[in-house]
């Protein structure tokens, strides 16, 4: 039984201490259409494909990277992958066609976008119980949690509004409307910005957290393209929050910006449909995930330029770098 394992780890603060933490430098790769992971070395080796249950997408790391748990949509559970082994050792059941998800800062529960049923769900994970539904708009995806732990932001697809939800209370304090079809999330380290993008509008939508309101809203057009070919997804930005990075879809490029001025820097050309962007630890390099091109492109951070494209499975969803 995998249940087992998991509520021993559990019962132990989630992971192992902080001193057998793995930091490995893999880099996972989660493909829709394959229902795999692939797992590549520090040098970019494939070693290793894991079969999970159908239909893998958003993924996250524990806090000490012993574990690596990954929304399976089309079977309803998110997986939960032993990094040292690269095995799945269990599997948490949720409601209808999981998404994206978040931990809580403590990691003592999951906030989990149910696509089919416009609900943000609260699981314990110790218990593995269900503790609060939160209603959301229709086709709820991109989840956060600031880091203190109060606020929960969850994006609706279909109602095209980000949903602040009190994570104390599991209440809906405030709806913001954004562009179409909303999808994630980044909050920038040092200015209280939220970041959102809307993909079928073609817009960044930038809020400022004190208010909740739009301070800013971006838009980007690579060279050749048609405004309607830039369709915004996965967003990250450095630690020290000088440089966003916004992948464009079926624009085949990725955004690096300067995350205050929001001027453009420089647009790099990477696979088809760009659809989701990770750092490694020292920021030198970018891993994008191109949904239509079935590889992930390497972008030199300091030449901005593309290094090399490595194949995957059907349809990458996200990168997670152990590094």
């Amino acid at each position: 039984m995998r249940t087992p394992f998991l509520a021993a780890l559990l019962a132990t603060g989630l992971a192992l201490g902080p001193a057998e933490a793995r930091d490995t430098g893999r880099i996972f790769v989660s493909n829709e259409k394959s229902h795999d992971i692939y797992v590549f070395d520090h040098e970019f080796n494939l070693i290793k494909q894991i079969e999970t249950s159908r239909r893998p997408r958003d993924m996250h790391l524990n806090a000490d990277r012993t574990l690596l748990y990954v929304a399976c949509g089309d079977d309803d559970v998110i997986d939960v992958i032993d990094v040292d082994t690269l095995e799945v050792v269990d599997s948490i059941p949720t409601g209808p066609s999981p998404e994206v998800f978040a931990f809580s800062p403590d990691e003592s529960q999951i906030y989990v976008s149910n696509e089919e049923d416009s609900m943000l769900e609260v699981i314990d994970l110790a218990s593995r119980i269900v503790v609060h539904d939160v209603p959301t708009g229709a086709e709820p995806e991109g989840v956060i949690a600031t880091a203190d732990g109060a606020t929960i932001y969850v994006t609706s697809e279909v109602a095209d509004m980000v949903h602040v939800v009190d994570a104390g209370t599991g209440a809906v304090v405030d709806n913001i409307i954004v562009g179409t079809r909303p999808r994630r999330f980044v909050l920038t380290p040092d200015t209280n910005e939220l970041w959102v993008s809307a993909e079928l509008s073609s817009e960044i939508y930038v809020i400022d957290r004190e208010t909740d309101e739009i301070k800013e809203v971006l838009e980007f057009l690579p060279p050749g393209f048609r405004p309607e070919d830039v369709t915004p997804v996965g967003m990250a930005v450095t630690a020290d929050g000088s440089r966003g990075l916004i992948s464009l879809g079926r624009a085949n490029h990725i955004a690096v910006i300067d995350a205050h001025s929001k001027e453009v820097i420089e647009y790099v050309l990477v696979g088809e449909r760009a659809w989701s962007v990770a750092l490694n630890r020292d920021e030198s390099l970018a891993v994008v995930a191109n949904g239509l091109s079935d590889d992930i492109t390497l972008v030199d951070m300091e030449t901005l330029r593309p290094v090399r494209s490595i194949p995957v499975g059907r349809v990458p969803h996200t990168v997670v770098i152990d590094d």
